[in-house]
C-alpha cells in the first residue's frame, strides 16, 4: 500500500512517500480503508522530534482518520466490516497517512452521517481538545465566563460553540481576518487583539482563561490577573509554561489531548444535529503531504487540511 512515513526525526525532508506493507489487525483491532487523514500541528512537532511523544520508527503520521472498516482482528465486538468510522489514533503508533491503518476498537466510533466521510477526519483531535480544555481541565460550568485567546483557529471555533452550548458567556480574541468567523461561531464579545489592549478590553473577571495562541510569556502572565480567584488558566501551547496564581488559587493546566470514545461519539452527534460544523480548508493527495509539512514548518499554513490517499 502507499503511505508517507519517516525513519528518523528531522525536517520535512525525512518524510518519504512510497509502498509499505499493508498492516494486519491484531487482537482487539480493526483495519480501516482510509478515506482521509488530517494534518495537525503536533504531526509537525513529532516529525521534527521536539514533542515528547515516543513514536515508533519508522512512523506513519496522521492520528486523525476517517474511513471504512475492511477487516476485523480477533475479539472485536460492536463493529463490522463496512462500517464508516472516525478515530483519534494512539499518537505513538502508525497513523492514517496511508491507504490502510489498524486501530484499537476503543479509538474509533461511527462517523457522522451528514458530512462527507473524508471531511470527518478533521473532527476528532481538535474537537476533543476544545472539550477537554474547557470542561475537564478548565472545569467550566453554565453561567460562567471564559476568555478564549486565539479563538480564530480551528480549536477556538469548536471551543466557542461548545462553551455557548453549555450556557457560558464567551469573550474571544481574533484578528480582523477571523472576526466574522468567531462571531458566527457564537462569541458574545470579540476583542481585536491587533488593535486593543486585552487587559483593558475585558470589563469583568473570567472564570477560565483558555489560551490557544503562541503569545509572549510576559503577556500570558499578565492575563492571569483577569481570572477570578479559584479560576483556571488552560493552554494548548505545550512548548511554554502555563501560568497560574497559587496565592489566589488560580489553577494552571496544559492540555495534552486524550482519547475518549464516549465523548467523540457525543461530538459526532453534535455534528449530525448541526450544533458543530466541521471545517476543512484544503484537501490534498497523500503524495503532497511532505510538501505540506514544509509549509507548516515555514509558518505558511493555516486552517484545517485533510489528506486523501487516492
Amino acid at each position: 500500500m502507499q503511505a508517507v512515513q519517516f525513519h528518523e526525526v528531522g525536517g520535512p525532508e525525512v518524510l518519504h512517500y512510497g509502498d509499505i506493507e499493508q498492516p494486519t489487525p491484531a487482537l482487539g483491532q480493526v483495519r480501516i480503508r482510509v478515506a482521509a487523514s488530517a494534518f495537525n500541528a503536533a504531526d509537525n512537532g513529532m516529525r521534527a522530534g521536539f514533542l515528547p511523544i515516543p513514536v515508533q520508527l519508522p512512523h506513519v503520521p496522521g492520528y486523525d482518520v476517517s474511513g471504512t472498516i475492511d477487516a476485523l482482528g480477533e475479539g472485536v465486538e460492536g463493529l463490522s466490516v463496512g462500517d464508516a468510522v472516525i478515530g483519534f489514533l494512539p499518537m505513538e503508533l502508525d497513523g492514517g497517512a496511508a491507504e490502510y491503518v489498524v486501530a484499537p476498537t476503543e479509538a474509533v466510533v461511527a462517523a457522522p452521517t451528514t458530512i462527507p466521510l473524508a471531511d470527518a477526519a478533521a473532527l476528532p483531535s481538535v474537537a476533543l481538545t476544545a472539550w477537554q480544555a474547557l470542561f475537564d481541565d478548565g472545569g467550566l460550568e453554565s453561567g460562567q465566563r471564559v476568555l478564549i485567546v486565539g479563538a480564530g483557529g480551528v480549536v477556538g471555533k469548536y471551543a466557542i460553540r461548545l462553551a455557548k452550548r453549555a450556557g457560558v458567556h464567551v469573550i474571544a480574541t481574533a484578528s480582523p481576518r477571523s472576526e466574522a468567523a468567531v462571531r458566527a461561531a457564537g462569541a458574545d464579545e470579540v476583542v481585536d487583539h491587533t488593535a486593543s489592549d486585552l487587559l483593558g478590553a475585558v470589563s469583568a473577571p473570567v472564570d477560565v482563561l483558555l489560551n490557544l495562541a503562541p503569545i509572549d510569556p510576559e503577556q500570558f502572565e499578565a492575563l492571569v490577573g483577569l481570572v477570578h480567584d479559584g479560576g483556571a488558566v488552560v493552554s494548548t501551547t505545550a512548548w511554554m509554561p502555563t501560568p497560574g496564581d497559587e496565592a489566589r488559587q488560580v489553577r494552571a493546566a496544559t492540555v495534552f489531548v486524550l482519547p475518549n470514545r464516549d465523548r467523540l461519539s457525543t461530538l459526532v452527534s453534535l455534528v449530525d444535529e448541526g450544533s458543530l460544523t466541521v471545517e476543512v480548508t484544503r484537501r490534498i493527495p497523500l503524495a503532497e503531504l511532505p510538501a505540506l509539512h514544509a509549509e507548516a514548518a515555514a509558518g505558511r499554513m493555516a486552517g484545517k487540511v485533510i489528506v486523501l490517499p487516492a
